[in-house]
């Protein structure tokens, strides 16, 4: 009788689990700096977690190491719920193991899934004071200067695109690796750096940037205006990440699909949807099967790209 008795404890214990969440605050863990593109997006779904949840979120930056230093604290946090991740996944999970020798993380065994959330494209900008009006007038200013110059970014993905844009036009610019956007758009702006490679999400806020072209196959629907690679003469490149939370693995189930259906509830109201386009992103709605599947595939892809760009891991 005594085992049970057990038993059935045991079975209600993740539905008293799910209905107890959240008792307390949430702690959700951004990779980069405030006021980066990346740092706007994740305030904004911690918000609305937030509102949905009834308890206080509460964002913590941790930039560095293109996004690897949030995400190994995440995955040696409690499995409990109250340590989030909305991070764009497909660069510091599917593309992290193919950058660096060593990570201190596993994207697949050290994280819980919870859902995709939305994609972006990055983008190829200039200081807008330079007579730099398309891809093809970059790419001559870069080969009239020693070494073919330089370029700035922060992120992985930023990374992949801009050396498969050099591998595709025959540049050897240099890559500078900035831990905060804002620092690249300084060296920017003071002719240190020629071009950076960044998310549309902080580039398009910026009137000082030019936005030559953007990465991923087709053109964004809220920037209609500016060609894709392919169409400014550069084939070859998709590059579109996209984000997506996931918690340390462990968390309770229960927990996890609360969380996912939460942050579907975000993605479908009206108020992201304008969000998401002011942004420069698209709704990318999913669950904690279609991201783990996602995670998997991408990962091989991303590693193609890795190898494609020639970049060796750090």
């Amino acid at each position: 009788m005594r085992f049970i008795l057990l038993l059935a404890l045991a079975a209600a214990a993740p539905h008293a689990v799910s209905q107890d969440y959240p008792a307390r605050e949430i702690r959700s863990i951004c990779n980069f700096a405030p006021g980066s593109g990346a740092d706007i997006i994740v305030r904004y779904y911690s918000d609305q977690l937030a509102r949905l949840a009834g308890k206080p979120v509460i964002v913590e930056n941790k930039p560095g190491a293109q996004g690897t230093i949030a995400t190994a604290y995440v995955a040696k946090q409690p499995a409990d719920g109250y340590t989030i991740h909305i991070t764009p996944a497909s660069s510091t999970l599917a593309t992290a193991p193919h950058i660096f020798k060593q990570l201190p993380f596993d994207p697949l065994k050290d994280f819980a899934p919870v859902t995709t959330i939305n994609s972006l494209t990055f983008v190829v900008a200039v200081d807008a004071a330079k007579p730099l009006e398309s891809i093809s007038d970059l790419i001559a200013h870069l080969k009239q200067k020693p070494g073919h110059g330089f370029y700035g970014t922060q992120s992985n993905s930023g990374q992949v695109a801009a050396e498969l844009f050099k591998s595709k036009t025959g540049l050897d610019t240099v890559y500078v690796p900035f831990k905060v956007t804002g620092d690249a758009f300084a060296n920017l702006l003071s002719g240190q750096i020629d071009f950076m490679s960044v998310d549309s999400t902080w580039a398009r806020g910026q009137q000082k940037v030019r936005i030559l072209a953007v990465t991923a196959a087709k053109r964004s629907s809220t920037m209609p205006e500016i060609p894709t690679l392919a169409e400014a003469g550069v084939a070859g490149i998709d590059i579109a990440p996209w984000w997506g939370v996931v918690v340390p693995a462990g968390t309770p189930r229960p927990v996890v699909d609360k969380l996912a259906g939460w942050f579907n509830q975000i993605t479908a109201s009206s108020e992201t949807k304008q969000f998401l386009a002011r942004a420069a992103l698209d709704p990318f709605p999913g669950s904690p099967e279609q991201m783990s599947a996602l995670l998997k595939t991408e990962l091989d892809r991303w590693g193609g790209f890795v190898k494609l760009a020639k970049i060796q891991p750090q």
